[in-house]
């Protein structure tokens, strides 16, 4: 534990966590990075396997939470930004759906946190 926060030591390297942005990240940070990075890593995979190519992928997240009751993450709303994808909108949104089925993380938390997914071509 450090003054303000805590230091994990993990395979790769520690992980700093702190209620104080400045000496790590925030716990809510890692619970949205989590939920991101697992939807999108089930969601390339799925491209990959259907032959779908695509240049990039990027996820912006926005967050909402609620101040009256202990500033809970309520929302969490995913945008995929696909540059150079091979394939119409439909495709990438049947394949995010699917993704978004099988991402453990998201499976985990959809019953209390509302996530919303969307594409953007670019």
């Amino acid at each position: 534990m450090k003054d303000i926060g805590y230091t994990i030591d993990l395979p790769y390297g520690k992980l700093d966590i702190s209620g104080d942005e400045s000496a790590g990240f925030r716990p809510f940070q890692l619970l949205v990075s989590s939920i991101a990075v697992c939807s999108g890593g089930v969601f390339r995979n799925i491209l990959d396997k259907k032959r779908i190519s695509y240049k990039s992928i990027n996820i912006e997240a926005d967050v909402v939470r609620n101040e009256a009751n202990v500033n809970e993450v309520t929302a969490v709303y995913l945008t995929f930004v696909i540059e150079g994808a091979q394939a119409n909108v439909e495709k990438l949104e049947k394949a995010l759906q699917l993704a978004t089925k099988n991402c453990p993380i998201v499976q985990s938390v959809n019953k209390s946190i509302n996530i919303t997914e969307t594409i953007k071509i670019i």
